[in-house]
């Protein structure tokens, strides 16, 4: 006879679940900390910061609305709204009603800020290639992207 817990059993992990998992955890709690001192030491900047900056750069007019740039980076709103009071506060960016519709609000990078994110590129770009990119292949390269790709497919589909 089973147990009345039987259905509620829980699909244990296998070892190469484990494995898979355990390494994953840990570049999950290593990596983003690795970069953001990095970035910090070397720019004045964490890694969010400077993705918020460099997308603005590559805006249209520099210009994004805040929601738009939330969806973006994937940072929620609230989180957006701190970082974008902490980016006007030291002249990379403005922000301003949008235009077209008054209930949002544009974040506009300044001439500061573009200049940030230009001096700023190259020290990106080594910090990336020194911890993640330079350590794979090309083959190994395509792999993260995909399964980048299908583990932030997931996310999205377990919000939803």
């Amino acid at each position: 006879m089973t147990g009345e817990n039987d259905c509620c059993e829980p699909a244990w992990l296998d070892d190469l679940e484990i494995d898979a998992w355990r390494r994953l955890a840990a570049v999950l709690t290593v990596l983003p900390s690795e970069l953001d001192a990095q970035m910090q030491r070397r720019a004045d900047l964490n890694q969010f910061e400077y993705h918020v900056l460099s997308y603005l750069s590559e805006a249209p007019a520099h210009t994004l609305r805040i929601s738009d740039l939330a969806l973006l980076v994937r940072g929620s709103l609230s989180r957006m709204s701190h970082l974008i009071k902490r980016l006007e506060q030291r002249g990379w960016l403005r922000r301003e009603p949008a235009p077209d519709d008054g209930r949002y609000t544009n974040a506009i990078l300044t001439e500061a800020g573009y200049r940030k994110v230009v001096d700023t590129a190259p020290i990106q770009l080594d910090v990336v290639r020194q911890l993640v990119l330079g350590q794979l292949t090309r083959t190994q390269l395509k792999q993260l992207r995909d399964i980048g790709d299908r583990l932030l497919g997931g996310v999205d589909s377990f919000r939803c």
